[in-house]
């Protein structure tokens, strides 16, 4: 602390800022900070999944679907054909039946054809979630989603 005690007759003032509260200030939140933060900071321990580029492969009779926003809303594609939702539902489901029908009796899930959604960057979730739901609603139960691989990640088998 910093104090002026008698001395000098002419009475000249003080011009010196006092740190010492600032100083004192200071070291308190740095204390309470050094406390407070790893009890703040506080995570359940995880696995997060590795991200792994995996070609697919594409059989004839699965379905692929575009979604994007468009002017009046969600739009969606199946193959190149805009369709709305009770048109999507109807073709999934009449899809699905067709297949079961060509398959017999014999089915391993594996057989089953598979939804592959492609969703534009701008497209809200609600777009594509509601084709999600529209699909498992029709009887799909595999959904994928086509995206695109990062740069260099192209895997040729040779």
């Amino acid at each position: 602390m910093a104090m002026s005690v008698g001395g000098d007759t002419a009475e000249k003032p003080m011009s010196d800022i006092n740190t010492t509260p600032l100083v004192d200030v200071m070291l308190v939140l740095l204390i309470i900070f050094l406390i407070a933060v790893p009890v703040v900071v506080q995570t359940v321990n995880l696995t997060l999944p590795e991200v792994a580029f995996e070609p697919t492969t594409t059989k004839p009779e699965n379905v692929s679907l575009s979604v994007k926003n468009g002017a009046d809303g969600c739009e969606v594609y199946w193959n190149l054909t805009r369709v709305d939702s009770k048109e999507l539902l109807q073709r999934a489901a009449d899809k699905l039946e067709a297949e079961l029908d060509r398959l017999g009796s014999n089915i391993t899930p594996d057989d089953l054809p598979e939804v592959h959604i492609r969703g534009d960057v701008n497209t809200p979730y609600k777009c594509i979630g509601g084709t999600i739901y529209t699909m498992q609603s029709a009887g799909f139960a595999k959904v994928g989603f086509i995206s695109e691989p990062p740069p260099g990640s192209i895997q040729v088998n040779r």
